[in-house]
């Protein structure tokens, strides 16, 4: 199978049909095509008013969110062709049917036809739909996935990167839930994403459903492995634990509902390590794997079911920041040498950050 960056979909499906019989645990699922969505637009006849919101916001008549905005109500008040709904019911049914379920719960997930290339991630500019149940309310996720093509991260973002609007599809795949409340779920880079050395993987975890990590919500558990002695059973290559405070944690609001929320954790549960030391090894030796059929480092999402207590990987991408320095691209680092500057926001650092930790930002000095 060709290695099609642009689909975090296809990498799924290559991971089921390469890396499962590795022993790497993956949920089932399905996806709908770029021709799919493609279809949408055409029979809504959507392409002329879509450009007509974004010629306004190029001619400063209106912002980029009011766009958006206007995008998104045209495409999610749209109706979806026959021709793609009775494959999503009977793909869906047989997903329920393989689970044993009347209606299985899913993630629904955005995938851009130019989506995770080792150039440019679009990952994060459109959207994920968790504990969908029911035909009714998959479909309404689609539509909402479609829409979130044009967020407004996303329209900026395209146009940076010089990628025309409607050369760029959509693609959802809808997989199996695994589902984590009382378990734990985060990502995992194959690489120092502080500093681009290449052998230790380094694991993010937190309690709950992973979004809380990959959005930057919570102050994860940190895990790193020196990946070069993974593969001697009398050693443990753990060479750092770091205790995240994971102050909330996302879980579904109910058996039923199709959504979810966030809560706050317990002084137990920020005190304690999401993962086993067993756990951590396992799911480094997975990511090694991965990295290996990829030949590339990589960007993975993982989740604890709280059932059964199985790892399983969800998602894999190529990893984009420290990836492509050898590409001809040029990187600047800055540092701040005014610490005295107001406090504008503070988080978690990502990348080479010199003196923050947390970040701290502020007016930066003349000096600066």
């Amino acid at each position: 199978m060709s290695r099609k960056w642009e689909e975090k979909n296809a990498s799924l499906g290559e991971m089921i049909q390469h890396l499962e019989p590795l022993g790497i645990n993956i949920p089932s699922g399905f996806a709908t095509t770029s021709a799919a969505y493609r279809a949408f637009i055409r029979e809504n006849e959507l392409e002329a008013p879509i450009r007509d919101y974004l010629r306004s916001y190029h001619d400063k008549k209106i912002t980029v969110e009011e766009a958006s905005r206007e995008i998104r109500t045209l495409i999610q008040q749209g109706a979806i062709p026959s021709t793609i709904i009775q494959p999503l019911k009977k793909y869906y049914k047989e997903l329920s049917e393989k689970y044993d379920t009347e209606n299985v719960d899913v993630a629904v997930r955005s995938s851009a036809t130019a989506e995770d290339l080792p150039s440019a991630s679009f990952a994060g500019l459109q959207e994920t739909y968790l504990n969908i149940r029911g035909e009714k309310e998959l479909l309404e996720a689609c539509k909402n996935c479609f829409s979130s093509l044009f967020t407004a991260r996303g329209i900026v973002y395209r146009e940076e990167k010089g990628f025309d609007h409607f050369k760029i599809a959509l693609s959802v795949g809808i997989q199996k839930m695994i589902r984590a409340d009382r378990a734990s779920s985060g990502v995992i880079f194959t690489i120092d994403t502080e500093t681009g050395f290449p052998n230790v993987i380094v694991i993010n975890g937190t309690w709950g459903l992973g979004e809380n990590v990959v959005r930057g919500i919570v102050n994860p558990d940190q895990f790193t492995v020196f990946k070069p002695l993974l593969d001697h059973d009398k050693i443990v290559p753990i060479v750092e634990k770091k205790l995240g405070n994971k102050e909330q944690k996302m879980i579904y609001s109910s058996d039923d509902g199709s959504s979810v929320k966030n809560v706050k954790t317990t002084p137990e549960e920020q005190s304690q390590y999401v993962l086993t030391d067993t756990e951590i090894i396992t799911l480094a030796r997975w990511a090694k794997t991965i990295e290996e059929h990829y030949q590339r480092p990589m960007d993975i999402e993982w989740v604890k079911d709280d059932r059964s207590n199985e790892l399983y990987i969800v998602q894999a991408r190529p990893e984009t920041v420290h990836s492509v320095f050898d590409e001809g691209k040029e990187f600047k680092n800055y540092t701040l040498l005014d610490k005295k500057a107001p406090v504008l926001i503070t988080g978690l650092s990502i990348g080479s950050m010199n003196f923050i930790s947390p970040i701290v930002c502020g007016c930066p000095s003349e000096k600066a």
